[in-house]
């Protein structure tokens, strides 16, 4: 049986690391208790975010009580690990440092070099959002790429995982200076958060991020690259502003036919193949964005829908086959559920065609 996500991500031998770095730099830290604490008889059972908040935890119980002295042995051994078994780290600080800003926004910063600080730093925002842009605009100043990054992730109105930023989702004003002084960034990974910031805003303020992406274009293709991403939720629900900037066609001059399926019930497991007819009536080629929507069904019974993209390009005139195979295999990120799936072709943004089909365990 292969090895859970959980148990693959923070592994024993991590936490035996860390103990072992703990005590070059803290000569009175107690390691065996430190391991002893974490890997209790229920370390095994506990999902990921748990182990995290547990090892944070432990932390609390072995290192000084001085929440800066503690902060400080963490900040010297931060650079020798990489990866999940470093977001204790940050996490300590959003547990046990809300009440010492200066050091815990320096020490977030530190951290975010070794895993990501962008969760961590949430609370702050939420409880006073404009002392905690002041840290943000200087570290978008910053010469470390990580922590440029974490300038723009960090106050991700929607970050996926984290705590949602109500006062940003209502007025994302103060993030934009943030997001004009990275676009142009020389690291693509800051400038993926930069897009990834839009994205988040445009679900609420969508034309906010379609006023600054039709500024924006056509400046340079770093910037073009970062508003194709911006705008992938607005092209996805057929926003015609976001359309129309990036040349897309009048879906009403687009149709699909014959659409159909290899089966009308399937188990899980097997593979979905369907089929179906484009149809380019404009009489001159078209830019198309293809794709195809699955209505999952839940364990509830509800259905929860995903997008999926076939093709983006340009489709001459007339009529054009195309064939896509979906595969309901179980994995780590998705499980399936029995009962009656939707299938549908959506092209720019509109939907075309759909059919049902069954799924059976």
């Amino acid at each position: 049986m292969p090895e859970k996500l959980k148990d693959t991500l923070i592994p024993q031998a991590q936490v035996l690391k860390l103990a072992e770095a703990i005590s070059s730099v803290y000569p009175e830290f107690k390691p065996d208790e430190f391991i002893r604490l974490v890997l209790d008889p229920n370390w095994t059972d506990r999902e990921l975010k748990q182990k995290m908040r547990h090892i944070t935890v432990c932390l609390k119980q072995t290192l000084p009580d001085n929440y800066a002295t503690a902060i400080r042995i963490l900040e010297q051994i931060a650079p020798r690990f990489r990866g999940f078994i470093a977001l204790p780290f940050s996490d300590f600080v959003e547990c046990y440092g809300l009440n010492d800003w200066d050091i815990s926004m320096k020490a977030l910063a530190v951290f975010t070099s070794s895993c990501t600080s962008e969760f961590a730093v949430r609370p702050f925002l939420d409880s006073d959002p404009q002392r905690a842009m002041e840290y943000f605009y200087q570290w978008a100043n910053n010469d470390n790429e990580h922590i440029r990054r974490f300038s723009s992730e960090g106050c991700r109105p929607r970050l996926p995982w984290g705590m949602a930023l109500r006062k940003f989702k209502k007025d994302p004003g103060p993030i934009i200076p943030i997001l004009e002084k990275l676009r142009n960034d020389p690291s693509e990974y800051v400038r993926k958060s930069v897009a990834n910031n839009l994205n988040d805003i445009s679900k609420d303020h969508p034309d906010i991020v379609l006023n600054l992406c039709e500024q924006w274009k056509g400046q340079s293709k770093e910037t073009d690259r970062i508003i194709k991403h911006a705008c992938r939720t607005m092209l996805k629900d057929g926003n015609v502003r976001a359309l129309m900037m990036f040349g897309f066609a009048n879906p009403d001059q687009l149709h699909v036919s014959n659409l159909s399926a290899d089966k009308q019930k399937l188990k899980i497991g097997e593979q979905l193949v369907f089929s179906f007819v484009l149809s380019n009536d404009s009489g001159k080629p078209q830019t198309v964005r293809l794709e195809y929507r699955i209505h999952y069904v839940k364990a509830n019974r509800k259905t929860s829908p995903k997008i999926f993209q076939i093709s983006e390009g340009k489709f001459p005139s007339g009529e054009h086959q195309i064939k896509k195979k979906q595969a309901f295999t179980n994995f780590t990120t998705r499980t399936h559920f029995p009962g009656e799936h939707r299938l549908e072709i959506v092209v720019n943004g509109q939907t075309k065609a759909e059919i049902a089909f069954g799924l059976e365990s």
